[in-house]
C-alpha cells in the first residue's frame, strides 16, 4: 500500500491528554488522514460507531472506560472487526502488552507516535 494509498483514511484518535492528541492530530493529517477525536474510553466506543473509522489509534489508561474495554466493546460490533485497533501508550511492560492483545487490539506502539514507523504498521495492517 502506497503513501497515497493512506491518504484520506479516517483515523480515530483516542487519547485523554490533550496536547498528546493535538501532536497525534497534527502529524497524521499533515500525512493527509482524516482524524477524529475521543478523550475517554465510552466516547470512543460512541465515536467508533458514528464515525466508522478505518484505523483506531487508543490509549490504555482512559476516564470513564480504560482503553482494554473500550476496545474490547469495539471489537463486539462486528463492522470493527477487521478495523486496525492499535494501542498507543506510554506503558512497556509485557502484561500491558499481554492485555492489549486480549482485548483485540493489532499492534501496540509506545509514545512518542513516531509517524513514519506508524505509516508502515499500517501498510502492513491494511493490506
Amino acid at each position: 500500500m502506497s503513501d497515497k494509498d493512506l491518504k484520506d483514511l479516517k483515523v480515530l484518535i483516542v487519547e485523554d491528554v490533550e496536547d498528546a492528541r493535538l501532536y497525534m492530530r497534527i502529524e497524521l493529517e499533515q500525512e493527509g488522514f482524516i482524524v477524529f477525536e475521543a478523550a475517554d474510553g465510552r466516547a470512543a466506543v460512541e465515536a467508533a460507531a458514528r464515525d466508522k473509522p478505518d484505523i483506531i489509534l487508543m490509549d490504555l489508561s482512559l476516564p470513564k472506560m480504560d482503553g482494554l474495554a473500550a476496545a474490547k466493546q469495539i471489537r463486539e460490533d462486528e463492522r470493527f472487526k477487521n478495523v486496525p485497533l492499535i494501542a498507543v501508550t506510554a506503558h512497556q511492560e509485557n502484561d500491558f502488552r499481554a492485555g492489549a492483545r486480549d482485548s483485540g487490539f493489532d499492534a501496540y506502539i509506545t509514545k512518542p507516535l513516531d509517524v513514519n514507523w506508524l505509516k508502515g504498521l499500517l501498510d502492513r495492517l491494511l493490506t
